[in-house]
């Protein structure tokens, strides 16, 4: 067999609309740290969720990541296709006794506030079309070095409280599913937005009940609209242009911490993606939670 490569990182949209700014800061970020570090590229559809997904958007997304110069290494590996395996890991944690049924409506768990309250663990419920899976957590404090957020904590038992593994509408929630695709699709390195730092205990916690592998993660800062909000379809937020390419590609890039050379914008997508794989430099990015968008483009 051949030896695998030590390096493999993925971009994991939505294909809730076509990427915006901020999803384009996300995948160039992950694009870059892949390649700079002689690395494979791989692209996942998180399709979970067809109540959210208009068609031929996962279409458009692998369109625009072409144009924007970003060619991924193997096929796109579709999370709807990706049933049975979810269903087998939630069967091994099952066998675990910490999962258990949840009838919990979200008005009583937005009551809770930010941690669940673990009133369902000893209800005794058996699984049914109105309850969710909730995975059952310790006391104990998950930690983890971020490369670009640095050293970061987190109890479970404090911070967030038993969390869904799979919904009451029956559709598999994305803690569960992203743990489980990362190990298939050997991903060593997770570069995301840092919108799901808060998301990564959850899923170290999940690595360790499976007796999976942690990739190392790196959080880059979220894209946000002059009122703060996070550049997302809720927020109204533009696609990303085709005739503009080179100039949008090129504040990417200056908004993960690199200062490209004056006529850097007015060179082909490939050529500027050649240049930031060559000075690309994970400590450089910045090390916040959110950057303003300070283009406009028409």
């Amino acid at each position: 067999m051949n030896k695998p490569p030590s390096y493999t990182g993925r971009f994991a949209p939505s294909p809730s609309g076509p990427l915006h700014f901020g999803s384009l800061v996300a995948a160039v970020a992950s694009f870059l740290d892949a390649r700079a570090n002689q690395g494979t590229w791989l692209v996942r559809m998180e399709d979970l969720d067809p109540a959210r997904e208009p068609p031929g958007a996962a279409e458009t997304i692998l369109e625009q990541l072409t144009d924007y110069g970003m060619q991924f290494d193997q096929p796109v590996l579709y999370q709807s296709n990706r049933l049975n395996a979810y269903q087998q890991a939630l069967n091994i944690l099952e066998e675990t006794g910490l999962c258990y049924a949840c009838v919990c409506s979200r008005q009583q768990v937005r009551a809770m506030g930010s941690i669940y309250d673990g009133r369902c663990r000893t209800r005794q419920q058996s699984a049914t079309e109105d309850s969710a899976v909730r995975l059952q957590v310790d006391d104990q404090t998950i930690e983890f070095a971020d490369l670009v957020q640095g050293n970061q904590t987190q109890n479970l038992a404090t911070e967030t409280g038993d969390f869904i593994i799979k919904r009451k509408d029956g559709l598999f929630a994305y803690q569960l599913a992203v743990v489980v695709d990362d190990h298939f699709q050997g991903v060593t390195h997770v570069i995301r937005g840092y919108d799901l730092l808060e998301s990564t205990p959850r899923q170290i916690y999940l690595q360790k009940q499976l007796g999976l592998p942690t990739p190392y993660y790196g959080h880059v800062p979220v894209i946000t609209n002059e009122q703060g909000q996070k550049l997302s379809k809720q927020h109204f937020a533009d696609p990303i242009s085709s005739t503009e390419r080179r100039a949008i590609l090129h504040a990417a890039i200056t908004s993960l911490g690199l200062a490209p050379p004056q006529q850097h914008h007015q060179l082909h997508v490939s050529e500027q993606l050649d240049w930031a794989i060559e000075h690309w430099d994970i400590h450089a990015v910045p090390k916040l939670a959110a950057i303003t968008q300070q283009h406009q483009f028409s």
